[in-house]
Formats: C-alpha cells, structure tokens, sequence
C-alpha cells in the first residue's frame, strides 16, 4: 500500500462522489477510478459499493478511513519532522563550554537558541577546553565554547569574543586603589593558579604574558575553580589573573584592576567538526553566537 493510494481513497471516502474527489486530487476521473479499483485488488476487498447515482462504503472501507487518516496524520507529522529536522529547529544540540563562559556566554548564547528554535534540546556540559576538543573529535561532543584555541586538528574554530584579563588583589594590597596596571607591576608576588594539567590552554597563556613581562608565573597555591581563587584571594593569600567576565563575582575585601599590557586578553572561541559545521542545528549554533554583541573588553 502506496501513500498516494490511501490519499486517493480518503478523497473519495470524504466526498462520496468520484468527480468531486478528483477534481479535488486534480485527476481524471477514469484515472481516479482505476487507481481506486486497483487499490481494491491489492486489498482483495471492496472498499466502496458503487451505484449508478451514489458511492457507499463497505465495512472494509470504513475501518480504512478511521485507520487511514490516522497514518497520514503520522506520515505527514514525520515529514514535518524531517523538514524541521534539516533546518536544525528540533533535534539535539550537544554543547560543551569552559566554567568561565557560563556568566555569561553561555546564557545568552542558550536564551538566544531557545528563542530562534525552541525545539532543539540543548543539552549543557561543562568541561575544560582541552576536554571539549577531545570529546568533540570523538563525536561526544557536537560544539563547544573553549579558550585559547586557534586551530586544532580537524576542528573548525571560530573566535566568539576576546575580553580583558584582571587581575583579583585584596583590598589591602598595594595595587587595590590603581585604576589599571602592567604585568610588570606584580613582581614578587605570591600568585593562585589553577592547575595546569586541568586548565593547560588559559594557563600557558598567562605565563607566556607573564615571562613576556619579565615575571615567572610560579604558583604559590593552586585552586581548580575561579570561585576558590577569588576566595582566596579575598583571604589575602596572595593575588590572581582572571578573564574580566570573572568581576561579576564580587566578595568582601576582593578587587579587581585591569591589565594594560597589549597582549593582556583571552580569547573565547565556539568550536566544532569540519565535518559536522554544515549540519543543521551547529550551523545555526555557530551562527548565533557570531551574531550576539558580546564585544571585546
């Protein structure tokens, strides 16, 4: 049984005359006929009883009708489904991104996705950038929103937003009431760090900008989340350089003051397949976050 056969007959079932009916499927009625007959044959049942002046349908046809309409309903459902689906407006996103970015790309980017195409399911994963690059070359991943990523190996990256770096200082400390200062400024200092194996990208970045500045950033205590780093440092145990999107988190007795240093940003990057930049809900993904005023600060 053909779709198209089961069209044919749900329009003569529904008006009851052949000429009408193909006037609605804009058929010849002899055409329509025999399609109707030849529908019939396969079934090995009549579906209508025919008279000179009207069309009844037998028993057999009207269990096809209340049936037949149904499958339509879900075939033309499914067909809807598969064109949203080519558009990238249902489906499921997968999306990776770094602690940092979830103050504030990340929110925007996501309200942004739900608003254009509500439903795609996005489903959320925090991880280092290093991880995101591994799990998106593995397919785990479908995008991912990392640091300090120019170019990787059969990945596509796509620079979304560079911002300033701050450094975080207690409120004592000597350099809490200057509006900026330079790298060179924190000589001596005892400076918190994440660990480099878990944070590598954002962290070799800062020590290449330190030893650029003369420094050598040597930690005297590490933290793994930007929240015990800034803790800490509202403890006064020492000062710490963060992305500027950080300053949204405020403590007693913390400060933050830029760095003026030209090279002093990091640099947020969406990042994806190349095989997989041209599927539907990544390319509407890659477009949105291109498309959002984050700015550079």
């Amino acid at each position: 049984m053909e779709l198209r056969q089961l069209r044919y007959f749900i329009a003569v079932a529904t008006e009851m005359n052949f000429r009408r009916a193909a006037e609605r499927l804009h058929l010849a009625q002899p055409a329509l006929s025999q399609q109707i007959s030849k529908f019939e044959k396969e079934l090995r049942t009549p579906l209508f009883r025919r008279t000179t002046r009207s069309v009844e349908l037998t028993e057999a046809g009207r269990v096809l009708l209340a049936q037949g309409r149904r499958v339509l309903a879900e075939a033309d459902h499914a067909l809807s489904a598969v064109g949203h689906a080519a558009h990238g407006d249902i489906g499921l996103l997968r999306i990776g991104f770094v602690s940092s970015a979830a103050l504030s790309i990340v929110p925007r980017s996501v309200l942004a996705m739900q608003q254009s195409w509500p439903g795609l399911h996005l489903e959320l994963a925090e991880a280092t950038t290093d991880a995101q690059l591994e799990s998106i070359s593995e397919g785990r991943l479908d995008v991912g929103i990392a640091r300090e990523v120019d170019t990787a190996a059969g990945l596509v990256v796509r620079r979304i937003h560079r911002e300033r770096l701050i450094v975080a200082v207690h409120e004592s400390h000597r350099l809490a009431g200057r509006s900026a200062v330079e790298l060179a400024d924190l000589a001596g200092e005892r400076f918190l760090t994440f660990p480099r194996h878990q944070v590598s990208r954002l962290y070799d970045h800062i020590a290449a900008l330190c030893h650029h500045a003369g420094l050598r950033l040597e930690a005297a205590q590490e933290a793994v989340q930007f929240p015990t780093l800034l803790g800490l440092v509202a403890a006064n145990t020492g000062v710490t350089i963060v992305p500027d999107c950080l300053r949204v988190l405020r403590l007693p007795a913390l400060r933050y003051v830029p760095l003026t240093d030209p090279p002093a940003y990091s640099t947020v990057s969406a990042v994806c397949r190349a095989d997989r930049q041209d599927a539907p809900s990544v390319r509407n993904f890659l477009a949105t976050v291109a498309s959002l005023p984050f700015g550079d600060t």
